[in-house]
């Protein structure tokens, strides 16, 4: 047999399935790319404003004139395109005219809402401007308003941009949807350094709409085929609207839990909410990089798996086999960043923050709100692509009503439990946070299971196993490493401080892989006792 047939042969004992998981994880790896990159670039942006205006007033005038876009596009897009406008866009996919009225009219609405709220803002920039900012003085206040003013345009850009990529992303068209970030930072970064010395923090305002006009035109190349026909009426807005309903709840419930939780942390200490904040920052971001990413690369095919079997096209097992295949990846990159992140807390937090007013005490507290945190942070990842399994079977309602019990009455009670016999401290509430995003994982795990059966036969808590077993030899590799290697000396710069992190994480990650690889050899071999 030459190697062209034994290649063939190799390539049919492929199956549907696990060519399908081969997609979803290319489409993952653009996702996090365009995500990567876009936080690269928006370093670069801090970084070019902290040159151009420091940490002065006008700058901060900026900052909360820049809230009020963002805001809206998040309470009235953003949170739509993931719960209504992909699975209701994917159940149209197979009529394309029907499927071009209907994003019409969503444009067209988004269009008049988002308008309408320009509208307001621009003639009351002045009233709004003193609710963000009144303790500011009359100069500030007075910029603030003029930036708002500017700044609000974006936000009819960046709606647009929102519906284009629900579209997009429903016909699993990855590739643009995934930099409109990136663009967007880019050309603040571009504005800013054309025009700062002219026009100060005014080209700040300039480059968010420059950046949400690109987010728009990035995408239109991708349109083909798909362009939208204006309408004011589609029968499927009203289903959008019933989905999204229960998401704007949600969304009010979790910034209640915010305000729950600040309240909370300032009963602890003046510093709490910042220790909070830098540790949050760790465990966000291999949220952002990795379970997102997964998470938007799964729900348009959940979405019309899930069509197809409620048309009778299909049964749920691809659904199923489909979800597992993106908690397979999602367990498979978080259990070991938690792991890793456990046993490195503190150098992280010396390199990435201790410089400057942030002292070592900060550290010290910084990394035990962050190791209280990393329990949760596992459940968290595998909740995201369990809401969005919910989101694909035009579920909305289900996640909110978990997310009421779980956010604030379980994180209460968490929270709260310990002043029973001592006083309230920060770590405390990392540790509530963690059982609340356990309790809501395992909760929604419950919930999907007896909507779409079980999933045993995946044998997904046997890689869970097998993930946590090489993910603990990875952190015991790492902690003998680094306790070998740097045993008492700290490091001369930060640069040192990288160095040793890049190498004693990269002996971890061939541990893991190797130990990971090795189980799982032994899995399939059934030699071990972690049998499939």
């Amino acid at each position: 047999m030459n190697s062209q047939e034994r290649l063939q042969r190799l390539i049919r004992r492929i199956s549907p399935w696990e060519i399908e998981t081969l997609h979803l994880a290319r489409d993952a790896m653009i996702i996090a790319a365009g995500n990567i990159i876009s936080r690269l670039i928006g370093l670069l942006r801090e970084t070019v404003k902290s040159e151009l205006f420091g940490s002065t007033g006008p700058l901060s005038a900026f900052e909360a004139a820049a809230v009020v876009p963002i805001q809206l596009y998040d309470l009235l897009v953003g949170g739509m395109v993931s719960s209504a406008l992909v699975p209701v866009f994917r159940e149209y996919a197979d009529r394309l005219p029907e499927l071009r009225r209907l994003v019409g009219a969503v444009l067209i609405w988004v269009w008049l809402v988002m308008g309408i709220a320009v509208l307001l803002v621009e003639f009351a920039a002045q009233p709004v401007a003193w609710l963000l900012a009144g303790g500011m003085d009359p100069e500030l206040l007075e910029l603030t308003a003029g930036l708002l003013r500017w700044t609000i345009l974006a936000v009819w850009w960046i709606a647009t941009a929102g519906v284009i990529s629900g579209l997009l992303q429903a016909f699993q068209r990855f590739t643009l949807p995934a930099f409109t970030a990136a663009v967007f930072n880019a050309a603040m970064v571009a504005v800013a350094l054309l025009l700062g010395t002219q026009l100060g923090v005014t080209s700040l305002a300039l480059g968010m709409v420059a950046g949400a006009m690109f987010q728009v035109l990035l995408q239109l190349p991708a349109l083909y085929g798909l362009w939208p026909q204006l309408s004011w009426y589609h029968p499927a807005l009203l289903r959008i609207l019933q989905l999204y309903s229960p998401v704007v709840f949600g969304l009010a419930v979790n910034q209640i839990a915010i305000l729950l939780s600040y309240h909370l942390a300032s009963h602890t200490g003046p510093n709490s909410i910042a220790w909070m904040r830098y540790a949050t920052t760790l465990i966000q971001f291999p949220l952002g990089l990795v379970v997102t990413a997964i998470s938007v690369a799964i729900l348009p095919r959940l979405s019309r798996l899930s069509v197809e079997a409620r048309q009778g096209k299909e049964s749920l097992e691809p659904f199923r086999a489909t979800l597992v295949a993106g908690l397979r990846m999602v367990i498979a990159l978080i259990v070991p960043a938690a792991f890793g992140l456990y046993v490195l807390a503190d150098p992280v937090i010396d390199l990435l923050f201790q410089h400057g007013r942030f002292t070592a005490t900060d550290t010290a507290v910084v990394a035990g709100v962050l190791r209280g945190y990393l329990p949760g942070l596992i459940f968290a990842a595998i909740d995201q692509p369990l809401v969005f399994a919910f989101y694909a079977r035009q579920d909305t309602l289900t996640p909110a009503v978990v997310g009421l019990i779980c956010n604030v009455g379980i994180y209460l009670a968490a929270a709260l439990a310990p002043t029973l016999f001592r006083p309230l401290q920060v770590t405390d509430l990392a540790v509530a946070n963690s059982v609340q995003w356990a309790a809501h994982a395992l909760l929604m795990s419950v919930l999907l299971l007896r909507q779409v059966g079980p999933m045993r036969s995946y044998g997904l808590g046997r890689w869970t196993l097998r993930v946590l077993i090489a993910s603990l030899v990875m952190a015991l590799g790492i902690a003998f490493i680094w306790s070998r290697m740097f045993p008492h000396a700290p490091p001369s710069t930060h640069l040192e401080e990288a160095i040793r992190l890049f190498t004693v994480g990269s002996f971890g990650l061939l541990i893991y892989g190797l130990t990971l690889g090795g189980l799982t050899w032994l899995s399939i071999s059934r030699w071990s006792w972690v049998r499939p």
